[in-house]
């Protein structure tokens, strides 16, 4: 019982975090006359990763860096899956938007997301390589924020849009907290009732650190700016795929199996592409076309737990 009301309690502070997240993001991107979907994929996205980025830096350190990179990949195919199809039935019959300016930057998104996956392919990431994830990050983001922003403020005073910018720090760290205990009593749960590691890892934590895009992304949505809801998701997922392995490498280097490079790299790669196509059409993502998303997210858990069987077998 314990388990469950801390998780129900979690989940609540998610919640109000993501409402007050929204709220003061909208008055950021109006305070700087930044386009929404900027301060969702670099400001919201930057602090939404951190779940995985302890999980990631955590499990290094402790001589365990397949589980935090299994968590960080697998948190990215659910956020190309399971999170886009969410805000697309919340967004409701219109579909989920994407501005045409996001979308014309993102459409080489899954050549980006593909580097790592390249590099790691061969069941470790050097520090060297862990330099290149951090340039490629750089790079993606330079070519997003590239000429998207005019940096004067409204008429209200630096003063004012300095507490606009606090508190939509302070309510990504209620998220952030939220998340933590989220994923920790979904975790302690999952033990109690003796649900297999694989499970743990794929289904519980993998799904709870993408908590705070789902609430973020919905308060978003009910509010009608779709565009921080998708620019926090993509930025999110490009964060982890390079900017959290690269400062792992950097860190210290790591090996790990190569199967979570094939199997949850290359399920992220392509949900990537498939969500660019879906989204190809007037730029939305409706609810029936999501549906091709929960298909491969399902397909990715069997692949998942096939290979994870194989290999106890062997």
């Amino acid at each position: 019982m314990e388990d469950i009301a801390l998780l129900v309690l979690s989940l609540y502070v998610v919640a109000q975090g993501a409402g007050f997240a929204t709220k003061y993001s909208e008055k950021v991107a109006e305070g700087f006359r930044v386009p929404r979907y900027l301060v969702g994929f670099f400001v919201v996205s930057f602090i939404s990763i951190l779940p995985e980025t302890f999980i990631a830096v955590s499990s290094s350190l402790q001589g365990n860096p397949s589980f935090g990179v299994g968590t960080l990949l697998g948190s990215n195919v659910a956020d190309l899956t399971i999170v886009f199809v969410i805000l697309a039935f919340v967004a409701g019959k219109s579909g989920l938007r994407i501005e045409k300016g996001l979308y014309r930057k993102v459409a080489i998104y899954p050549l980006f997301l593909t580097i790592p996956i390249l590099l790691g392919l061969d069941g470790e990431f050097s520090r060297a390589e862990g330099a290149v994830l951090l340039v490629v990050g750089l790079i993606f983001s330079f070519f997003v924020f590239k000429r998207s922003v005019d940096v004067k403020t409204r008429e209200r005073g630096l003063k004012h849009h300095a507490l606009n910018m606090t508190l939509l720090i302070g309510s990504m760290a209620m998220l952030l907290a939220g998340a933590h205990f989220t994923v920790q009593s979904a975790h302690q749960l999952a033990t109690t009732l003796g649900i297999a590691p694989i499970l743990v890892g794929v289904l519980i934590v993998s799904l709870g650190t993408t908590v705070p895009e789902v609430f973020f992304g919905i308060k978003a949505i009910k509010s009608r700016n779709h565009g921080l809801a998708v620019g926090d998701v993509l930025g999110s997922v490009l964060a982890d795929a390079t900017t959290v392995i690269g400062i792992v490498a950097l860190m210290s280097p790591f090996t790990f199996s190569q199967r979570i490079a094939y199997v949850a790299g290359g399920s992220m790669v392509i949900a990537s592409v498939i969500l660019i196509i879906l989204f190809r059409s007037n730029y939305r993502l409706h609810r029936r076309e999501s549906l091709i998303l929960v298909g491969l997210w399902l397909a990715y858990i069997i692949a998942e737990v096939l290979v994870a069987n194989h290999f106890s077998v062997s």
